[in-house]
């Protein structure tokens, strides 16, 4: 079993090689084993593209190898013709005997019928190596299939006492706390998430881009509230770049390719509404960003996963208190910042 490890191990490392890229699809990484002896590895790098195990078999050199290796992936092979055709037929074109795999896929089209398939053919089929780390690797695409939710992180900055704003703001745009190597990891974070949220207030007073820029990689789809219509379209939100869904009551029929209205009533539910807006939008993650009182919606509703604390090098006296989570933390230093990170286990 070790050795399985060991494979499974090196799919979740080419795997994570498509954090940010892969939606809707899930993270998955494939190495092909001859005899102890590594032939051919590769991992799913976009939606549309071929999967993990087609990248690793066409890497392959000796093709007549593969009647007598192994092939280790770290989710079951699909068993459904989506855009791209099903991974398990192409494992039973090439005589792959045996086949490795960390964890089944939750998503109700694949769930143990790509198994199934490979050992109807008489293939020697292991499931549950490093099951848990496998499941940690797509625990945005598990929670959506099996939550029916995206996955949420919640992020915000404070000082070292603990105000996320002062009292007043001259300008319409943020009040940095964190060091400027924060908020590049900050734009590193937005290109893996679907989604960025936040509140009306954080439009009005800070009037921010929402995007990744001081990143390479995919800007997620902007989520924003605005229950009674006051953000206009001077704010950078509906500038048409990047699109964008805005949650308001007031019903709207300007719905166009990049800003898409969701009308809703705003109540004692909304985090669960705004969770099941993302869900019919296929939004399989989503980084809460602010304000206060939307971060704190979510906590007190039990309704997040994951909380991204920046502490910064500062202290303000007074302004608006940050939210409270009441858990333990791991912390991680970004030269004078600190991060704390929480995660909301079951």
């Amino acid at each position: 079993m070790k050795i399985h490890e060991k494979y499974i191990k090196r799919c979740i490392q080419l795997a994570q090689n498509g954090i940010g890229t892969t939606y809707p699809n899930p993270l998955v990484g494939c190495v092909i084993v001859h005899r102890e002896k590594i032939i051919g590895e590769s991992w799913h790098k976009k939606s549309g593209e071929a999967h993990a195990e087609v990248n690793a078999i066409n890497s392959v050199k000796d093709k007549s190898l593969l009647t007598d290796a192994t092939i280790y992936v770290s989710l079951e092979p699909c068993n459904h013709f989506g855009k791209t055709p099903p991974c398990s037929d192409l494992i039973i074109k090439y005589k792959i005997p045996n086949v490795v795999i960390g964890t089944i896929d939750p998503n109700k089209e694949v769930s143990g019928k790509g198994i199934k398939k490979l050992e109807e053919q008489g293939i020697n089929v292991i499931v549950g190596v490093l099951e848990k780390e496998c499941n940690e690797l797509n625990k945005r695409f598990f929670t959506f299939h099996n939550k029916k939710r995206p996955y949420v992180i919640l992020k915000w900055a404070e000082s070292k006492d603990g105000f996320i704003a002062p009292l007043n703001k001259e300008k319409k745009e943020p009040f940095w706390i964190s060091n400027e190597y924060s908020r590049q990891i900050v734009h590193k974070w937005r290109t893996e998430e679907q989604g960025i949220l936040v509140g009306t207030k954080t439009v009005l007073e800070d009037n921010p881009k929402l995007d990744a820029r001081d990143w390479y990689g995919n800007n997620p789809t902007r989520i924003v509230l605005d229950k009674s219509g006051k953000i206009s379209n001077d704010y950078f939100v509906k500038d048409k770049k990047n699109k964008t869904i805005i949650i308001t009551e007031e019903e709207k029929d300007t719905s166009n390719e990049k800003i898409k209205y969701e009308c809703n009533i705003f109540d004692f539910n909304l985090s669960e509404t705004i969770l099941n807006i993302l869900f019919r939008n296929n939004i399989q993650s989503v980084i809460i960003e602010g304000g206060k009182q939307t971060i704190q919606t979510f906590i007190d509703t039990n309704t997040w996963d994951e909380a991204r604390i920046v502490i910064g090098d500062v202290f303000l006296r007074e302004g608006l208190t940050s939210p409270r989570i009441k858990k333990k933390y791991r912390t991680k230093n970004i030269i004078k910042d600190q991060l704390n990170i929480i995660l909301n286990h079951d």
